[in-house]
């Protein structure tokens, strides 16, 4: 089994690198590819399945680990494919197996603490401080009706949440949604501590198809380009995607039955019914409406609902 040091194979020029990098003292090994291009330049980390049952983008990770080559870059493109790889092998929804955690909610991390928070604390400490930009691949879990759309950087400093939005704009999806969380996901975190990166979301109910895969590869592509990672720097085109600059999350607060109103991608007025949570005899427990006029981005696709857990997401539309 190759075991691979990202700190010293990034030094290299002209290369493909493939193994495996270990998290320390978990005996995890996480799959890794490395392109050095064959001159120096800035560096890119691309991740998928940091959530487990988010097919589309790990199997787009994966196809771009077979897609690039060294020969074109400039720079280093370093690719995780599969960041919760325990959650992956026992099809588990978000969580990391051993802990029950969602990475996405556990960073920085700790050195000490459980396996979702070592990962967290290791991509802070061996990839966040090696590298230039992030693009952070994900779709709907098992459990989430979702429209495609991309979140941007926007509680960095002025210059990061910029880039970030440049990046969003080669993304051909109709949403981007500027984030006002700075530590709640490895690529907000990633922002506060100097990175410009995204999140691309696409696909959903832990489906994949082919059209999705390659879609996210063609964004991944401009995204590259644009920023100078392809020395045929070719043209480019930003969307024109809506920009979304306040979103709400609301929380089923029992757990029960969802039956939403409508579907991802619909467009709702404010006061709108968006959907209810009924017990197991069919009565409403809880009734979710529209705070504004809004996109649904994503919602729960199952009748199964948690307490606490995000029933349904939606960001405002401005006339």
């Amino acid at each position: 089994m190759n075991l691979i040091s990202i700190r010293n194979e990034i030094k290299n020029r002209n290369k493909k690198i493939q193994g495996f990098t270990a998290i320390e003292e978990e005996g995890l090994l996480l799959p890794v590819t490395i392109l050095c291009g064959k001159e120096a330049g800035k560096t890119i980390l691309i991740t998928g399945g940091i959530h487990n049952a988010e097919y589309v983008g790990i199997q787009a990770a994966i196809q771009l680990t077979e897609l690039l080559k060294p020969d074109d870059i400039t720079g280093n493109i370093i690719i995780l494919p599969l960041v919760n790889r325990t959650g992956f092998e026992h099809r588990t929804m978000s969580c990391v197996y051993e802990d029950g955690k969602n990475i996405n909610r556990e960073f920085p991390g700790s050195k000490e603490g459980t396996l979702a928070e070592r990962i967290c604390y290791f991509m802070e400490k061996e990839l966040f401080s090696q590298i230039d930009y992030y693009i952070d691949l994900h779709c709907g879990d098992g459990y989430e009706e979702l429209k495609a759309y991309v979140y941007c950087q926007g509680k960095a400093s002025e210059e990061v949440c910029q880039i970030s939005e440049k990046m969003a704009r080669q993304v051909d999806v109709p949403y981007i949604v500027k984030s006002q969380s700075g530590t709640g996901g490895a690529y907000n975190y990633a922002g506060t501590m100097g990175i410009p990166g995204i999140l691309l979301e696409r696909g959903n109910l832990g489906i994949w198809s082919e059209r999705e895969v390659e879609a996210d590869i063609e964004d991944v592509t401009k995204i590259l380009r644009m920023l100078g990672f392809f020395q045929d720097k070719g043209q480019r085109k930003n969307s024109e995607a809506y920009l979304i600059t306040e979103a709400f999350y609301q929380n089923a607060e029992k757990t029960g039955c969802w039956y939403p109103k409508y579907r991802a991608g619909d467009i709702v007025e404010k006061d709108a019914i968006l959907g209810e949570i009924k017990d197991y005899f069919g009565n409403i427990l809880e009734t979710h409406v529209a705070k504004e006029k809004s996109v649904i981005l994503y919602q729960t696709g199952s009748l199964s609902v948690l307490e606490g857990e995000t029933v349904i997401a939606y960001g405002k539309l401005t006339d």
